[in-house]
């Protein structure tokens, strides 16, 4: 059964998505750099009883993050939903970073998303169906976090680029931004956030968003 890809399950929103998606029976393939966080995601959906993979990665390195996605194609087959939630999260001034630095902070924030979404989509778009959906945030730009805030918009455009070469086909692209910082117990707690996912991902193609954004208000 095709299930569920978490690039970035490390805790806070990825493990709250690979648990709301496990909730639903769907298994789970875990993508992160370092095997603690994996072993910490994996714990954290095992309570479902779902077939979890986990898989190490870093997400800027493209021949990497391929090989583990082809492995979780070879495990689950095509997923049903990839959801992607790598991030560098710093504050920057403008001016304060390296050139180095904020191409640092653009790969993983932008380039990553972009890679993951190359390498599943057109089985997607051949299959017929599938969701992409990538962690946003920073609806307004701040000058406290330049390269965030770069990377936050590059989210957008690659949501509406991805949008226009395999929408059609029927792959819903879609971001979840989210304004404020991630907390449990608070108005940003992660199992709130995660929910925007699943809304996303069962939405009828009639009814397609883009984004969801979570501001923390009902």
């Amino acid at each position: 059964m095709p299930g569920a890809v978490i690039i970035g399950a490390g805790p806070g929103i990825g493990q709250a998505v690979a648990r709301r998606f496990a909730r639903e029976g769907m298994p789970i393939t875990l993508i992160a750099r370092g095997g603690r966080t994996l072993s910490a995601a994996a714990d954290a959906v095992a309570p479902h009883g779902v077939p979890v993979v986990t898989l190490r990665a870093d997400s800027t390195d493209r021949a990497a993050l391929d090989a583990a996605l082809d492995q979780a194609v070879g495990e689950h087959g095509v997923p049903e939903v990839a959801v992607y939630n790598a991030a560098l999260v710093r504050a920057d001034a403008p001016g304060e970073l390296s050139v180095r630095e904020h191409m640092e902070a653009w790969a993983v924030n932008v380039v990553g998303a972009l890679n993951a979404a190359a390498r599943l989509a057109p089985a997607m778009a051949a299959r017929g169906s599938g969701t992409i959906l990538v962690t946003g945030g920073m609806p307004e730009p701040r000058a406290q976090y330049v390269s965030l805030s770069l990377g936050k918009a590059g989210v957008r455009t690659l949501v509406a680029l991805l949008d226009q070469q395999y929408g059609s086909s029927g792959v819903h692209v879609a971001s979840v931004t989210v304004d404020g910082p991630v907390a449990p117990g608070t108005d940003f707690d992660p199992d709130d956030i995660a929910e925007h996912y699943w809304q996303l991902h069962t939405q009828p193609r009639h009814m397609w968003d883009h984004e969801a954004l979570h501001t923390g208000r009902s």
